[in-house]
């Protein structure tokens, strides 16, 4: 097989479901070019290699969940509900189908998933930094605040004069006799 699947075509596949990162077997099946049904049948002659945590079929509130997210028709009449695979069961598909394409686009995909655990640590450790940066910032402002609040309430007490006061009338001053 000379030709790679592009990252983000696998990457677009791959849905959160359960709080898990999975791939419908429809996807799948394209991706290896053989029938959703061979790919099924192959899963169900080998399901002792299945687990829970490998393989589960969608509820049917989380099949129409899903067909309204991806919003296109080729859903049209299944007659069974979709099977997902976490990474776990994708890797499992390899030792189940075992044509060189099988092979290849398994390679392609555990790299995708790979990828996209390097971008999700990234991003808490991005958040992490993000946390620490406003703190110091709020704290800083905090003493910037409370400094400026220190500063207004002396300047809103009374002034106290400096000089005399001349009780005497002004007609008096500045004028030449």
């Amino acid at each position: 097989m000379n030709k790679m699947i592009p990252i983000e075509r696998i990457a677009s596949k791959i849905y959160l479901i359960r709080n898990l990162k999975v791939m419908l077997d429809r996807d799948l099946a394209e991706l290896y070019a053989v029938e959703t049904k061979v790919l099924k049948q192959a899963v169900k002659r080998n399901s002792d290699r299945f687990p829970a945590d490998f393989m589960f079929e969608l509820t049917m509130d989380e099949f129409k969940n899903l067909r309204s997210q991806i919003v296109t028709s080729s859903w049209g009449g299944a007659r069974y509900l979709p099977m997902v695979f976490t990474e776990q069961g994708v890797a499992m598909l390899s030792s189940v189908l075992k044509s060189e394409r099988a092979i290849h686009v398994n390679i392609q995909i555990m790299r995708t998933f790979t990828k996209l655990r390097e971008a999700l640590l990234d991003n808490k450790d991005i958040r992490r930094e993000l946390e620490g940066l406003k703190q110091i910032t709020e704290e800083r402002f905090r003493i910037v605040f409370e400094t400026l609040d220190q500063i207004l309430a002396v300047e809103n007490k009374p002034k106290k004069k400096i000089g005399y006061i001349v009780k005497e009338k002004t007609s008096k001053y500045g004028k030449k006799k």
